[in-house]
């Protein structure tokens, strides 16, 4: 019998290779082609169909990688094919690959109205659904000859136009009018279903085998020389076995169509904005002849690009939407990245998300989408429910090397508590084709059988785009209830969540704490400039908004610049998707990044100097963005001055220099030997010949920082070679071998106080890079700062700076967005071991009962804690990774200069850690204006203002945000500096909740450990 069936299969295969699947076009004629090659980048269509187009032959090159191609296409239907279904049918010369990763294609009518995309499993255009004969044609293909950059991870420089050359990659296939032949199109999926499904079951099923044998007798009933006339009695033989009803008790899939559009990866962003166009033009079109489809779509910013490049694709997706074809989901601006958006980034992420869905759609997103990022911050649970989020999805922990999430469907627990419903697909895809490998894998994998019934499948084909085509709308039609196989039902994910809820909710486990992914642990560190750029902006755009408000609320004639704020937010929440800020995509997409920062960077250094000036004349005074009071030493005019100013707000220069620094509130550097010792009121640290901490004397707490016998600050040099995924893996394997970079070029004193003292420290290794780092502890300062320049010049290594120290830690404390999560020191578990490298925001403190240390640093995600033995005890190290060299998809990651600062803080508790953090990423400014009183002033230990701003809306109204950051209960009052005549507790979205409590003193504020609350308060 098993050599029967393999008989059976193996004559199958050939006759679709051979006969069945080529007569589904009986009839082709080709049409004329002429071209017109773009000159530089995209042009809208009015411009390419005005064109001069020359002759072109089908079998010729085309395309240098990135250019654009416009061709004419153009012929008449045969009179002989009255009746029938016709087609247009073009292969651009796809090679292949999947949709999305080479050449792609829009066709335009001759009006210039987008009519679908064509892409490698989806090469047809309607022309008639009945022809009359004798109908003109003529359409215009806009191809991109976008190249194939992840060749199994081999560098290439395909990923920038700048380095990819101009030799053609593409050969023009073919153009041709064709005849569909239906009955053998629905010949081939019926065998499809059927004989995938097979596949799938057990061979002492009687179902596997009543297949097999309506397969054989299909086959019989075929006439492989004439398949279109015996298409329809092969057929009749399928029908009974596709009729068989399925289980009662069979797995629920709620289908939703989908097509996953990474907005940049091994493509720039300007080709996203046209594979958006292909994708959300094909969906449209689909649905015409599908009206049972729905497509769920996230990502704000494509509409937003669709909606300005493409104004009838975005007509169209306006009626889908009022259809109830399209469901707008996801609730954010992009597919962020879920690790290293700051809180309020993450926060506007999720306002800009669905403000944008209200305002053009008029539906309320009640979920977050993100299936393809690498891990989940555990603030996400709180921020969801803050914007009206009842319902969240990922797939991408499917990708766990080590530990399978033990649920597909439970309740997500963060940091505060707040719970939120979410579904993770046990198809473990977001591409899904409905195969019946796929379906039964669904099946097989959902971890809640016995207690819940139905689980979600995204089905279409994405991260490049391109989304459901017709063959799947007919696979899921054969598949809405057929014997042996899960039962379909598309519909739209909020239905599937609202019946998933209701069905399981009560008796859903529980997930607390982050969603680690056990994958991908480099994304925290490749690209540093990107990283670095991305973490400038999140505070400079803090600081804009600050100083912004503050003087709209000093002088009416000032205008809040609301639009450019919009602007350059968007431009940065763009910029953190999940293939972008974790240093993932193609050279071009970083170059392009690095560029923007820079714009964004000094756009909004101007529009906060402009607010100040605003704020009116005056002498010097040093400006504070930070919600924490701070004594610190500034430059001014070449000279360093310690100043005391209050949080939020600036005092003059002279004023806060005047400050009472307090006893011994200097510092000294004194020569023993080999040895310098930087000495201030706190600590004495002592720098060797090699340039390293041999001691960090913490004389408040009159304990030794750094383990006995260890130094610190030691660089540390890895080879970096992943397993496969270069620019997103830093596997276990790395830490086998290592070089400490303990030669130095020189050691010298630059610095010797009173009020600040440097070691400057230059060392020269590996392929010729080089490193310059000055040692800094300034008067009155807890922290020693190692502010870094780095000329990179390595390949395939990773770069570490360590500090060993004498705290017996059991588990390190990291920043997350809103709060910090505890993460084990040691590796008892394999979840405790699959976490060797961990993502932190501005500080990461290890503590023992009674004393801690952070460090610090302003552009760093990537850490690593461990503990290990010295000859008292046991220590813990924690490393920064610094800097990476992968080679794909960008062959020189991170070659060049890099400049970013970390700091050591002893004697840490953890209001200590954020308030330093705080003050390393917002470095006092000094500049002309005159004292001003912080607008909104907190009184009380644990809560933090993350961000003040006037309203969306433009009312005029003030926005606050706080959060407790301590991890216990925060009590304290908020008080202003301008009269309130109505102050609100809001949603993220700044819609209003409650009254906010009020008493004689201010705003009473009373929050749960790591609780977000979002106040509205309308001036006077």
């Amino acid at each position: 019998m098993h050599d029967d069936r393999l008989l059976v299969e193996e004559r199958l295969e050939r006759a679709l290779r051979q006969f069945i699947r080529p007569a589904q076009y009986p009839d082709r004629v080709p049409l004329t082609l002429s071209a017109w090659h773009a000159p530089g980048e995209p042009v809208p269509a009015a411009a390419a169909l005005a064109a001069a187009y020359e002759p072109f032959a089908i079998g010729t090159e085309w395309g240098s990688p990135w250019s654009t191609s416009w061709f004419r296409l153009e012929g008449r239907v045969p009179e002989e094919w009255e009746g029938r279904r016709v087609e247009v049918v073009v292969d651009p010369g796809f090679t292949g690959e999947g949709p999305g990763f080479q050449a792609e294609g829009l066709v335009y009518d001759a009006s210039g109205v987008p009519l679908k995309g064509v892409h490698p499993r989806n090469r047809h255009v309607p022309v008639a659904a009945r022809a009359h004969g004798g109908e003109p044609v003529r359409l215009f293909l806009e191809a991109a000859a976008n190249p194939t950059v992840l060749h199994d991870f081999v560098p290439t420089r395909l990923g920038d136009i700048l380095t990819a050359g101009d030799r053609p990659i593409y050969r023009f296939a073919a153009a041709d009018l064709a005849v569909l032949d239906e009955e053998v199109w629905q010949l081939i999926l019926d065998v499809e279903v059927l004989s995938e499904l097979m596949a799938e079951l057990d061979p002492a099923l009687p179902r596997r085998h009543e297949i097999l044998r309506a397969l054989e007798d299909m086959l019989d009933a075929l006439d492989l020389h004439d398949v279109p006339g015996t298409a329809a009695a092969a057929r009749a033989e399928l029908a009974g076995a596709l009729a068989r009803p399925a289980h009662a008790s069979a797995h629920r899939v709620s289908a939703a169509g989908h097509a996953h559009i990474d907005s940049a990866w091994l493509w720039p962003l300007r080709e996203t904005v046209r594979k958006a166009s292909r994708t959300f033009a094909n969906v449209t079109a689909l649905a015409r002849d599908y009206p049972e489809l729905v497509f769920a779509c996230s990502q704000a910013q494509q509409y937003a690009w669709v909606k300005e490049h493409q104004p009838h694709i975005w007509e169209r997706i306006k009626k889908a939407v009022a259809d109830g074809t399209w469901a707008p989901v996801g609730s954010m601006w992009v597919e962020s990245d879920a690790n290293m958006p700051g809180g309020e980034a993450l926060a506007r992420q999720i306002v800009h998300g669905k403000r944008f869905f209200q305002e053009e759609f008029g539906v309320e997103t009640e979920e977050i989408w993100l299936p393809d990022s690498f891990g989940y911050t555990a603030a996400f649970p709180q921020l969801a429910r803050l914007a009206g989020v009842r319902w969240f999805l990922t797939q991408k922990l499917s990708w766990n090397q080590s530990n399978k999430m033990p649920h597909h469907t439970f309740w997500w627990e963060g940091i505060d508590g707040t719970r939120v419903f979410t579904h993770f697909p046990p198809v473990d895809t977001y591409n899904s084709r409905f195969h019946a490998s796929e379906l039964a894998h669904a099946e097989r994998n959902f971890a809640e059988k016995g207690r819940a019934t139905r689980s979600l499948v995204p089905f279409g084909y994405g991260d490049g785009g391109g989304g459901p085509t017709r063959e799947m709308l007919e696979k899921a039609r054969r598949l809405r209830s057929l014997e042996g196989s899960p039962t379909v039902a598309i519909e739209k994910p909020s239905a599937f969540f609202a019946a998933a809820e209701e069905e399981y909710g009560e008796r859903a486990p529980v997930w607390s704490g982050e969603l680690y992914l056990e994958l991908h642990r480099a994304t925290y560190t490749t690209q540093a400039a990107t990283k670095r750029g991305n973490r400038r902006s999140e505070h400079a755009l803090r600081e804009a908004e600050l100083w912004c408000a503050t003087a709209a609320l000093a002088d009416a004639s000032y205008a809040y610049p609301y639009d450019a704020l919009d602007r350059l937010w968007k431009t940065v929440l763009l910029h953190q998707f999940h293939d972008i800020l974790p240093g993932s995509s193609i050279a071009w997409v970083h170059r392009e990044a690095r560029e923007t920062y820079a714009r964004v960077l000094a756009e909004l250094d101007e529009l906060t100097a402009e607010a100040v000036r605003q704020l009116g004349g005056g002498g010097a005074a040093v400006l504070n963005s930070s919600p924490y009071a701070r004594s610190e030493v500034v430059a001014h005019d070449g000279a360093l001055v310690h100043v005391h100013v209050d949080g939020l707000g600036s005092r003059s220069l002279a004023v806060a220099a005047a400050h009472e620094r307090g006893p011994g509130a200097v510092t000294s550097a004194t020569r023993t030997g080999s040895e310098i010792i930087l000495t201030n009121e706190h600590l004495r640290v002592t720098v060797d010949a090699d340039g390293l901490l041999a001691s960090v004397r913490d004389l408040d707490h009159d304990r030794e920082v750094l383990a006995p016998g260890a130094r610190g600050n030691l660089l540390q040099l890895h080879p970096d070679h992943p397993t496969r995924y270069d620019a997103w893996d830093l596997d276990r394997h790395y830490r086998h071998r290592h070089t400490d970079l303990t030669g130095a070029e020189s050691v010298e004193l630059v610095e010797d106080g009173p009020l600040r003292a440097s070691v400057r420290v230059r060392r020269a290794f590996g392929d010729g890079s080089r490193v310059t780092q000055e040692l800094r502890l300034a008067a009155g300062s807890r922290r020693i700062d190692v502010v870094t320049d780095v000329e990179w010049r390595e390949s395939e290594k990773v770069l570490k700076a360590a500090f060993p120290l004498d705290v017996h830690a059991e588990r390190s404390a990291a920043e997350i967005q809103f709060g910090h999560v505890h993460r084990p020191t040691h590796a008892n578990t394999g979840w405790d071991a699959a976490r060797f490298e961990i993502c932190a925001h501005r500080w990461l403190r290890v503590a023992e009962a009674g004393y801690g240390v952070a460090v610090l640093n302003d552009s760093t995600y990537g850490h690593d804690v461990t503990r290990a033995a010295h000859a008292d005890g046991v220590g813990t190290t924690v490393r920064l990774t610094l800097l990476r060299a992968p080679h794909s998809p960008d062959p020189d990651t991170d070659v060049g200069a890099h400049r970013f600062t970390y700091a050591l803080l002893p004697g840490a508790a953890v209001g200590d850690a954020v308030a330093e953090g705080l003050a390393l990423n917002l470095p006092l400014r000094v500049a002309g204006a005159p004292e001003v009183a912080p607008l909104v002033r907190v009184d009380g230990a644990g809560v933090t203002v993350e961000s003040v701003k006037l309203a969306e809306d433009r009312s005029g109204d003030v926005v606050v945000r706080v959060y407790e950051s301590g991890g216990g209960r925060g009590r304290g009052v908020l008080t202003t500096s301008f009269p309130v005549a109505r102050a609100e507790v809001t949603d993220l979205l700044e819609r209003p909740l409650r009254p906010a409590d009020v008493s004689g003193a201010g705003l009473v504020l009373s929050l749960r450990p790591f609780q977000v609350l979002t106040l509205r308060l309308r001036p006077a």
